[in-house]
């Protein structure tokens, strides 16, 4: 289950789990359409991956029968920094950013 992180690991942004901004990677690092657009170019400053938009959970339980949704599954409220200093991140993204994901 995805930990739904609060903010933008880069920007600090609030990042509610009903946001549409949210994008995450595979190892979920969570950071703002905007720094995934204009800083990183769609390259993850950590893994080298892409960035998808991060789902987002139901509300309530729509299946009685499972304890689903965010009453039952609280996003996390541990905010996270990114821990690359601006050289590396441009470094790394420089490099990858003419890669499709597939080939990276």
């Amino acid at each position: 289950m995805l930990e739904l992180r609060p903010n933008c690991e880069l920007c600090d942004a609030d990042l509610p789990p009903d946001s549409p901004a949210a994008r995450i990677c595979t190892y979920e690092c969570t950071y703002c359409a905007r720094c995934v657009e204009d800083v990183f170019g769609d390259v993850c400053p950590t893994c080298g991956g892409n960035f998808m938009p991060r789902p987002i959970r139901p509300q309530q339980t729509w299946r009685k029968d499972l304890n689903l949704g965010l009453r039952f599954h609280p996003a996390s409220r541990e905010r996270r920094r990114n821990a690359w200093t601006d050289e590396q991140i441009a470094e790394l993204t420089q490099r990858l950013r003419g890669v499709a994901p597939d080939r990276r």
